[in-house]
């Protein structure tokens, strides 16, 4: 039956040509397809002043200030910086001091979950996948809440700042469940204190001691304010904002989110690239030679080595041509990172480096590119996690707690600018997107 629906459903690649459709939010040379408007925030693959382009570099900017600029601002006061870049999405501009204190007071103060949600959600039904757990438990929590499906903006802010705060607590605790009853491991439940910044917070509730160095919660913080927001043409965004249009509840479209998130193509991405990487170290004779390095990455793009997939993971992006900026602010993280953990963590961390040279030269001599390719955030970004003791498990919902603010940012977004839409009589109020039948047209 299986073979059935694939002769059946099997569509000529030539027809989205003929009939110009696009096959995702993202032309094959990497211009957008226009499907919305945000002030969220904005992604070039160029860096543009005065509608001129003046740099190859990407440019990524949260409400219209640059990215690097933003993590400037903070790291120069060596402070962290999740709880403000978290307001500046939601509420359009940076915060002042007192804005800022009243923020993270009132993120701390929502980090907790209802009586019993722990042991009669969580750890009831454990799993090896914790987004499905933490889709579980945030479509339970609307079992909770009263005014689960009032749309009204005061009461989405309320519920996505509880949210915001809590996904910690879901991802960390889920994991625990699953690591003591299926793995048979010791479990601890830590409740993080009302001091603590959302990084710190998981690294508290995820080890024994409840320690960690200065440097893993600012690398781990790092992470959190890039992976944060990416535009409204990512999958889980775009998913965010087409469930919202139907007016459904704040759980549902956030189950949705974490649905497109989950994704090996989306979220899951950094997963792949160490597996990758410890596929590499395994066949390498000498992790300093360059031309042994590129001609096992010739292997992998030639279906000859590691998954056969023909894919080298975290190389490459929709947008980004010739830098991603996220990859270029993180990487200096990652590398102080991994002094402080030692010679073996700065040995890995140069080899990731000659892969992040090597790999454009390699693909661009096998494959025909439309665009510059460089290493994305997604290269880098499961070494951190490895060398933050973190399991694999937690790497995909350690994006999720970063992106629920982007996702409810732009929930918040889209649900004022449908309610001042106001639409022509002959049409439905929520009227289907067109899809073209070969057979008819």
């Amino acid at each position: 039956m299986a073979q059935v629906c694939r002769e059946k459903d099997h569509l000529d690649a030539s027809l989205f040509t003929e009939h110009n459709v696009k096959r995702g939010l993202r032309d094959i040379d990497g211009k957008g397809v226009v499907a919305g408007l945000t002030n969220i925030s904005t992604i070039h693959p160029q860096k543009i002043v005065d509608n001129q382009i003046v740099s190859n570099v990407g440019e990524l900017r949260y409400r219209g200030i640059d990215v690097n600029d933003l993590v400037k601002g903070f790291v120069s006061e060596k402070r962290l910086g999740f709880e403000e870049i978290s307001y500046l999405l939601l509420f359009g501009s940076l915060p002042t001091k007192q804005q800022l204190d009243d923020f993270t007071e009132t993120i701390a103060k929502r980090r907790t979950l209802p009586t019993n949600f722990v042991r009669d959600v969580i750890m009831k039904a454990p799993s090896h996948n914790i987004m499905n757990m933490m889709s579980r438990s945030i479509l339970t929590l609307g079992c909770y809440d009263k005014k689960a499906d009032d749309t009204s903006i005061e009461n989405v802010l309320d519920q996505s700042l509880s949210l915001i705060s809590t996904f910690p607590m879901i991802a960390v605790y889920s994991y625990h469940a699953y690591n003591h009853y299926a793995k048979g491991e010791s479990m601890y439940i830590h409740r993080p204190d009302a001091s603590l910044s959302t990084a710190e917070a998981i690294l508290t509730m995820l080890r024994p001691d409840k320690k960690y160095t200065f440097q893993e919660a600012q690398t781990l913080d790092m992470a959190l304010v890039l992976h944060m927001e990416h535009g409204g043409g990512n999958n889980s965004t775009f998913t965010t904002r087409v469930v919202t249009s139907s007016g459904t509840d704040t759980y549902s479209t956030i189950a949705a989110a974490l649905g497109s998130l989950k994704g090996p193509k989306h979220g899951g991405a950094n997963i792949k690239v160490t597996q990758m990487m410890d596929d590499l170290k395994e066949n390498l004779k000498d992790p300093e030679d360059d031309e042994e390095i590129a001609a096992y990455l010739e292997k992998i793009l030639s279906k000859e080595a590691f998954d056969k997939q023909g894919l080298i993971y975290g190389m490459g992006h929709a947008i980004y041509a010739d830098s991603d900026p996220r990859a270029e602010i993180f990487k200096g993280y990652v590398e102080k990172l991994a002094s402080e953990k030692g010679a073996k963590a700065k040995a890995d961390f140069n080899l990731y480096r000659k892969v992040e040279r090597l790999a454009p030269e390699v693909i661009a001599k096998r494959r025909k590119v439309y665009k510059g390719v460089s290493a994305n955030i997604d290269f880098f970004s499961g070494f951190v996690y490895h060398m933050l003791e973190l399991p694999q498990e937690l790497y995909t919902p350690i994006f999720a707690i970063a992106r629920i603010v982007g996702w409810s940012a732009h929930r918040i977004e889209e649900l004022i600018n449908v309610q001042k839409i106001i639409r022509p009589a002959y049409m439905e109020v929520s009227p289907e997107v067109d899809y073209i039948s070969i057979n008819d047209r």
